[in-house]
């Protein structure tokens, strides 16, 4: 079983230079956060810590397969993962978030847990809309019929596409003195 201690780098203890990680994630993975979205899965996270004097950057490398479930007939499948992510963290006065990939922390933290990190980088790579694969060919397939069919459109019937450019009967006069200035 994993723990979320398990996902600790300690960065005190670290030389100025790059510092490789591997680390599993499996369904114990998963089960420490909530089940909502990734039901578990099977990945290999490497992270390469680039340790300089005033920044940390971490290079997420995240390859496997998650179990969703699918939204149309709540199946449970296998989705492919593949996420290549950066995150910088900089020393500074005070524990803040900066960014969406920058946080600043305190000189004296000993120790970064990239267990949370790991989870939200997996789940912003999942589709909104997650499909069993034997429904992603039948969408497809619908998609291209869908886009021969207009919806909607504020033309006349009989209008064409040039006449709205060239038509000055149908403007009002007021607005048609102001073409005249130049």
């Amino acid at each position: 079983m994993k723990k979320l201690k398990d996902f600790e780098i300690n960065i005190a203890k670290l030389s100025n230079k790059k510092h490789e990680y591997e680390f599993e994630l499996d369904d114990s993975f998963f089960d420490l956060f909530a089940k909502d979205i990734i039901l578990g899965g099977k990945l290999l996270a490497k992270v390469e810590l680039d340790k300089a004097e005033t920044l940390l950057t971490f290079h997420f490398d995240i390859k496997g397969t998650v179990r969703l479930t699918c939204d149309r007939s709540l199946d449970e499948f296998d989705h492919p993962v593949d996420v290549q992510e950066v995150f910088r963290i900089k020393f500074g006065p005070e524990n803040a978030e900066l960014d969406d990939d920058l946080w600043q922390i305190t000189e004296g933290t000993q120790s970064i847990n990239i267990a949370q990190h790991l989870y939200d980088f997996i789940g912003l790579s999942l589709p909104m809309k997650k499909l069993h694969p034997r429904f992603v060919e039948e969408t497809d397939e619908n998609e291209d019929d869908d886009q021969d069919i207009l919806i909607y459109s504020s033309k006349q019937a009989g209008d064409d596409d040039n006449s709205d450019d060239n038509d000055d009967d149908d403007i009002d006069p007021r607005w048609s003195a102001l073409r005249n200035l130049n």
